[in-house]
């Protein structure tokens, strides 16, 4: 092979060893690796048709551009709730002037008890960004069935009195509306912090 033949050569090679890393790139900015559980694709979980505190109607269209946070539960929970309500707070501080691109959306499991003022009074403890939903019981039941969320209640010690049994993960959609991750309880705010910040433009 002459001298002209060899450069050829090495040319078509750099040439496609930069198309192989541009592939690598793209594959890495397409497909974050979460460390939560990846559920880019599923076919539930697909919209939150209910009402906010204010009465309008809502759905993750409204926060397009922004990751979405969706996490159900009810205002009474002692441990769980107000945990993940602290957490997803503590990461809107993490982001910082990215903060404002994370909303967390709580659903009420307890139409009976909270009240579109209730809601808004407890979700005003973590961050008055927070969006509290909430709906008739069939309204509720078929939200949390669509999002595969288990929830029962459970007879206190005095009549009248209950607490929930419930679903406790976190729901992750991108800046376009597409569900992405599960986060299970526990994971903590450095972990949820991370899949946000992969799910960021």
């Amino acid at each position: 092979m002459d001298k002209r033949g060899a450069l050829r050569v090495l040319g078509a090679a750099t040439l496609a060893c930069t198309a192989a890393l541009a592939l690598t790139a793209c594959s890495k900015n397409e497909q974050p690796k979460f460390q939560g559980v990846d559920v880019t694709g599923a076919e539930y979980a697909k919209d939150i048709p209910l009402a906010d505190v204010n009465g309008q109607r809502r759905s993750l269209k409204d926060f397009s551009g922004k990751v979405v946070a969706v996490f159900f539960g009810y205002t009474q929970c002692p441990d769980v709730c107000p945990t993940t309500l602290q957490e997803l707070a503590e990461v809107k501080q993490q982001l910082g002037a990215e903060g404002s691109k994370l909303q967390a959306v709580f659903v009420s499991l307890d139409p009976e008890r909270d009240t579109p003022a209730v809601l808004k009074a407890y979700l005003a403890n973590f961050d008055d960004s927070f969006v509290g939903l909430h709906g008739t019981p069939e309204e509720v039941a078929a939200v949390a069935k669509d999002f595969k969320i288990f929830f029962k209640k459970v007879p206190g010690k005095t009549e009248g009195t209950y607490t929930l049994d419930h679903s406790a993960g976190t729901y992750l959609y991108d800046t376009q509306g597409r569900l992405r991750v599960y986060e299970r309880y526990g994971a903590g705010p450095q972990v949820l912090a991370q899949d946000v910040k992969a799910l960021l433009p």
